[in-house]
């Protein structure tokens, strides 16, 4: 299996209109050179991650115009995209941090509402509902474990989407700078707690006065890194081997031994 991980670097002086131009381009470039069968784009390219401000402004429904963009580039580059995640709003007029996942048909495989939420009582935690699913899809070769970027730091959620079936986790996220170490250890620590491949794309440029990490990465389940971005726009592709999952598994059955969080505990 072939990854393409699309680190963008937002540019505060860049339309969200144009953004969705140039994104969508980069798409169908990359899908051209590189050959991927899936690609991933960060969380909420379209404003940034720390524009809190245009949030409300923003806001689409879920079908609205980067879902129209989107699901064109999926289906013109015959790959699957996780499209990174939106500023959607419902009928009601709730805001959520939403991720996207279309087929190489261009059709929408699974969206996932982001569950936690950055900001300690404010920003994105008082702008945004939370999400209450956990979601996967499953590909061909692998099924894949949705979270967004603040979501890393809480472990139940991803031993969660490991009993639904994940084997891979897919994270965009607008990570700051400041807290960069942070981003790449917990990418390793999901991978070896959870013995799953972590393909976790950030963005570069700054977000309302708050620089990015950058430093996409790609993370295999004994925690070895693959491949790790700069800071400013960068494409990382990477082969992927998804038996080595049942392998890793199968050779240090360390989940096996699991007690807390299971229904039946063994004895």
């Amino acid at each position: 299996m072939r990854a393409s991980l699309i680190q963008i670097a937002v540019d505060e002086g860049e339309s969200v209109n144009s953004r969705r131009s140039r994104v969508s381009s980069l798409v169908r470039e990359v899908a051209a050179s590189e050959r991927p069968d899936l690609v991933v784009l960060p969380e909420l390219w379209t404003t940034g991650a720390f524009a809190y401000e245009s949030f409300a402004s923003e806001a689409e429904p879920l079908e609205g115009p980067t879902y129209e963009v989107m699901a064109k580039a999926a289906s013109d580059a015959g790959a699957w995209l996780h499209a990174g995640s939106i500023p959607e709003q419902d009928a009601a007029g709730d805001l959520y941090n939403t991720s996207l996942v279309f087929s190489p048909e261009g059709e929408l495989a699974a969206s996932y509402r982001k569950i936690h939420r950055f900001g300690f009582d404010k920003g994105e935690a008082v702008l945004m509902g939370a999400g209450t699913e956990l979601t996967t899809v499953r590909l061909p070769s692998t099924t894949l474990g949705l979270a967004t970027c603040y979501d890393l730091r809480f472990p139940e959620l991803f031993r969660g989407l490991v009993d639904a079936g994940a084997e891979m986790f897919v994270v965009p996220a607008g990570w700051p700078a400041r807290r960069r170490e942070h981003w790449t250890l917990f990418a390793r620590a999901r991978a070896v707690e959870d013995q799953v491949f972590v393909l976790a794309c950030g963005t570069g440029g700054t977000h309302a006065g708050v620089p990015q990490a950058g430093h996409s990465i790609v993370v295999d389940p004994w925690g070895e890194v693959l491949a790790e971005a700069g800071d400013g726009e960068e494409v990382l592709t990477v082969e992927l081997d998804p038996a080595k999952v049942a392998a890793t598994r199968e050779q240090f059955p360390a989940l096996k031994d699991r007690l807390l969080g299971m229904d039946t505990p063994r004895r």
